[in-house]
């Protein structure tokens, strides 16, 4: 294997003019299938682990989250149609002689996860599931057959990851989970999970976006809607500010900027179930956030979609956590660095320790030359390949997010 580290040819993000930067939230209807497929995956992981020792092959990587129908008004209304997932592609069934039960565990797990993580929504009667896997082909089948500590690839593939985040990146990411957290949720019980931020950032100015439905439990009418608005808005503006380096300003802040007042329920964002799948926007797998849980316009991006793919050979899932994992080891460990980007290709039916090819480009500080650093980058590079092992155990637990 051959590790190409060579100078970035750009500048740092942080450097950039403009930025732009978006999130979508945990009761986004793309983040919800993200999330549920790989949940499924780890529980399905589980499961082979506990009966076969080893994970069997599997790819949960499919889903369609079908919005519903309701009825709003103001104090309250009700659901006219539950919200449809289906979940799809292929897994094992069938090992030793032994069924597993991957459809049964597959409901399972998606209804305990919107217990779990939405407040308003009943899974038994707010959602239908539809289990459409498979069985496995015999030749991707076969590479969990073959003997070693690695699988092979299963697929040729290219991932890319980077770091550090950007002062404006860490600013969408820590917001939602501030916005969702159990204390604003205490704080503001009225306001849903479907977040969806959007930052743009023009040289030292902030402008920042927000749509979050307010719950019509909660909302007694269009002037108390936009009171709690009102409140809501200011403390994010609070926490922004708080939260901002002193080199950036907030220019403004939107929240739910669809809203027109003097139009009753037509001119409000009101939520019954706490996201939009439940009348307004289905979701899939894929379109949602990268693995470190942004989209960064302007960032190098990769097209796979990581949830739901099983965490042994399915490099979709693998390079591209790692790629960013690589990224912030070199730019931590290495010194001498303003920003790494990695790029990660496999080539199927290689083990997937030992990729086709990792290119490591980087912004180096003033003072530093390439020489200084290049045998300490391609240090951590082969360490982290060498413990490959690891992170594909935590990706199997669920302890590496991915949405």
């Amino acid at each position: 294997m051959v590790v190409t580290v060579e100078p970035y040819a750009g500048s740092p993000m942080v450097d950039h003019t403009l930025e732009i930067v978006e999130r979508k939230g945990r009761g986004h209807p793309d983040s919800i299938c993200d999330a549920l497929c790989d949940a499924i995956s780890v529980a399905l992981c589980g499961e082979y682990l506990k009966r076969f020792g080893e994970v069997l092959h599997h790819n949960i990587d499919k889903a369609l989250l079908s919005a519903g129908s309701v009825s709003k008004e103001f104090g309250g209304g009700e659901v006219i149609s539950p919200m449809r997932l289906f979940i799809g592609d292929r897994a094992t069934f069938l090992a030793g002689g032994e069924h597993i039960a991957v459809d049964e565990i597959a409901v399972e797990t998606a209804r305990n996860w919107f217990q779990k993580h939405m407040r308003f929504v009943d899974p038994g009667r707010h959602l239908k599931c539809e289990v459409l896997l498979g069985k496995g082909s015999e030749e991707l089948s076969a590479i969990f057959h073959k003997p070693g500590l690695y699988r092979s690839a299963n697929d040729t593939s290219a991932a890319v990851g980077y770091y550090p985040l950007t002062p404006t990146e860490s600013m969408v990411l820590e917001l939602e989970g501030h916005l969702n957290s159990n204390a604003f949720k205490s704080e503001f019980p009225e306001t849903g999970e479907d977040v969806k931020i959007m930052a743009i950032r023009r040289e030292h100015e902030v402008e920042v976006t927000v749509a979050m439905p307010l719950m019509a439990v909660f909302i007694g009418s269009e002037k108390q809607y936009f009171q709690k608005k009102e409140l809501v808005r200011r403390e994010i503006h609070s926490w922004l500010n708080a939260f901002l380096p002193g080199h950036l300003r907030l220019s403004h802040l939107n929240v739910n900027a669809l809203d027109v007042a003097g139009k009753g329920m037509d001119g409000v964002y009101l939520s019954l179930l706490g996201t939009s799948a439940e009348d307004a926007d289905s979701g899939q797998v894929g379109r949602g956030n990268r693995v470190n849980g942004l989209i960064s316009i302007a960032r190098p991006l990769g097209t796979e979609a990581a949830a739901g793919k099983n965490p042994v050979s399915h490099v979709g899932k693998i390079y591209n956590v790692l790629s960013h994992k690589l990224a912030k080891e070199i730019y931590e460990r290495v010194g001498g660095l303003t920003q790494a980007n990695v790029f990660l290709v496999s080539r199927i039916g290689d083990p997937v320790n030992e990729p086709a090819m990792v290119s490591v480009q980087v912004v180096l500080e003033d003072g530093v030359a390439l020489v200084d650093v290049l045998s300490s980058i391609e240090e951590v590079v082969e360490e982290e390949l060498v413990n490959l092992s690891g992170l594909c155990s935590a990706l199997a637990q669920g302890q590496w997010p991915i949405c």
